[in-house]
């Protein structure tokens, strides 16, 4: 469950929860942070974090105790501090190169503010 330092210190996400690298906060709990993604894909585009180190929703075992959930939660928080928790919102975890996922570090996007496509990709 743990990470090694060299690990932390050279992932954004990670340096950005420490404080190292500047973020705009929107939320934050216990496990989890919250903050406004800089190439936003919607009028509210929001990443959650967590705090510890986790590689990717592929890397999430039993192991990780309620990451996930705590993701979420915060989510629905986002989505009623930014105004679209009743109109709605999409949460997306991409996974590995061909769904684009560019930052080694376990995050869902909270997405909201239009009328968003279907099919995503």
């Amino acid at each position: 469950m743990g990470n090694d330092g060299g690990e932390m210190s050279e992932c954004l996400f990670c340096r950005i929860v420490h404080g190292d690298v500047p973020s705009t906060k929107v939320a934050e709990s216990d496990r989890a942070y919250a903050f406004y993604d800089i190439a936003p894909a919607a009028p509210v585009h929001v990443l959650v974090v967590p705090k510890e180190h986790v590689e990717s929703a592929d890397t999430v075992t039993s192991e990780h105790g309620g990451v996930v959930d705590e993701l979420v939660v915060l989510a629905q928080r986002v989505a009623e501090i930014e105004g679209v928790r009743e109109s709605g919102y999409r949460l997306v975890m991409n996974v590995g190169e061909d769904a684009q996922n560019s930052v080694g570090h376990l995050h869902l996007h909270v997405l909201g503010g239009r009328r968003l496509e279907w099919p995503a990709g």
